[in-house]
């Protein structure tokens, strides 16, 4: 039987190897030999011993680089290192490809943490012992966490509350936790949710619902304060109807009936003023804003304050201080809306006898403005921040004898809004108010076109 093919190979292989590296020791060899009997064997032998000692040293020299190399592996292998070259080659290889491997593994972890890092909703990293082991920035920002000081921090020390100690203690978690907690002086609404993942180890992830809690505060004080005041001129129109329709036929006179029909007249157009004005509200909030058109808002003043008079009734003073070449760009319709509310809330709330100055100028910085001031009743400081809230009133009895709906100032304030404009609000109890619109210089116009509104 023929032998395998492989074992001659390397026979053949391990012989040309040996032959490669010591052929320059028995050259030298043949050389010595050949100096000893040229001149005497002594001599021979020196030469022999020399060229032994040169080798040595050369290799030692091969092997002190290669000890160099070893302790910086990430440096290029050295060259001309003799028989070193085969041995550390493949070992210089393999280290290339484990630190490419390596550093390509790095760069997939760095853009890992960089994509959690950006994540919208705050995630912590816990061990099975709850210890902060990462978090993100959201999360930071959520909780006031210091990733360098708060590492291997308990998260019940972290999240100071017992309905969340409560949770955390759940054998799972299906759904998140609702949770106030207070963060830099700032009272937040947080969604929190827990989760476990690889062994042992637990993920907390924050979700700030602040505002999803205020926004649906507001949309139930909306329908409660809708269903109220519409509830009460209801009230009322239905009150009067059941007494006319039970009471017998003669039972009050022409005047009383006529009184009453008045009333049911005044209830019935309060109720056509709530409903105009929540359809007026919900197409400033739910329409894009308009670029506009040149609008003369003298005009718009002027007509308003005609209004006023009318509502007035020749019980207050009026002061005109109106610009009538200063223009705007902006919505019409919008402008006369947020004119006209800012004048009627000065007639509602100020005394017989007192004066309304409505103003409309060019500012020193290149910006127009409207402002109505009065020397009526005044706003408490605490209140002024909530005016611009639907349906709120300072003082509801008053607000609804004059024929307010409440919703006036919340529609001048999208007005404001969608014209890039500040909405300003000045007063001292007792001492009158000032309401500003400020226009920005870029709809401000100086020269009206003829064909301006």
């Amino acid at each position: 039987m023929a032998p395998p093919p492989n074992k001659p190979v390397h026979r053949h292989l391990a012989a040309g190897e040996l032959a490669r590296r010591w052929w320059p020791v028995a050259a030298w060899a043949a050389f010595s030999c050949a100096v000893g009997a040229w001149a005497r064997p002594l001599l021979g032998w020196q030469v022999f011993g020399c060229g032994l000692l040169l080798a040595a040293l050369a290799g030692g020299l091969r092997l002190a680089r290669v000890a160099r190399w070893a302790q910086n592996t990430e440096a290029p292998l050295p060259v001309s290192i003799g028989p070193w070259d085969d041995a550390l080659a493949p070992v210089y290889r393999k280290l290339r490809k484990n630190a490419l491997e390596a550093n390509h593994m790095q760069q997939q972890l760095d853009q890992l943490m960089l994509a959690a890092q950006a994540l919208p909703d705050g995630a912590i990293a816990l061990n099975d012992a709850m210890q902060l082991i990462w978090s993100n920035r959201t999360a930071c920002e959520h909780l006031g966490l210091d990733p360098e000081r708060d590492k291997n921090a308990s998260i019940f020390h972290i999240l100071r509350s017992p309905d969340f100690a409560a949770y955390a203690r759940q054998e799972s978690w299906p759904t998140p936790l609702l949770l106030h907690h207070q963060s830099g002086g700032h009272d937040k609404a947080l969604q929190v949710q827990m989760a476990p993942y690889g062994v042992g180890q637990f993920l907390v992830v924050t979700r700030d619902v602040t505002q999803v809690e205020k926004l649906e505060t507001t949309r139930k004080d909306f329908v409660a304060n809708v269903s109220h005041e519409l509830r009460t001129p209801l009230t009322v129109l239905s009150g009067f109807l059941e007494t006319l329709r039970e009471m017998p036929e003669g039972a009050i006179s022409d005047e009383q009936e006529a009184h009453y029909l008045q009333l049911m007249y005044e209830q019935a157009r309060r109720m056509e003023a709530i409903v105009s004005d929540l359809l007026t509200l919900s197409t400033l909030e739910s329409s894009p804003a308009a670029e506009g058109t040149p609008v003369r808002v003298a005009l718009l003043v002027h007509n308003a304050l005609q209004q006023a008079k009318a509502l007035s009734n020749g019980e207050h003073v009026f002061v005109e201080k109106v610009d009538d070449g200063l223009g705007l760009r902006g919505t019409e319709t919008e402008l006369a809306s947020a004119i006209s509310n800012l004048l009627t809330n000065a007639v509602r709330y100020t005394p017989k006898g007192g004066t309304i100055t409505a103003s409309w100028y060019a500012t020193e910085d290149g910006r127009a403005c409207y402002s109505v001031q009065d020397t009526g009743i005044g706003i408490a400081q605490e209140d002024i921040p909530r005016l611009t809230e639907r349906f709120y009133r300072v003082d509801r009895g008053r607000s609804r004898g004059t024929g307010g709906t409440g919703l006036g100032l919340a529609i001048t304030k999208h007005v404001a809004m969608r014209h890039q404009a500040e909405f300003s609000i000045r007063s001292r109890h007792g001492e009158g108010s000032l309401f500003s619109l400020h226009f920005p210089a870029a709809r401000v116009l100086r020269r009206l076109p003829e064909t301006a509104a």
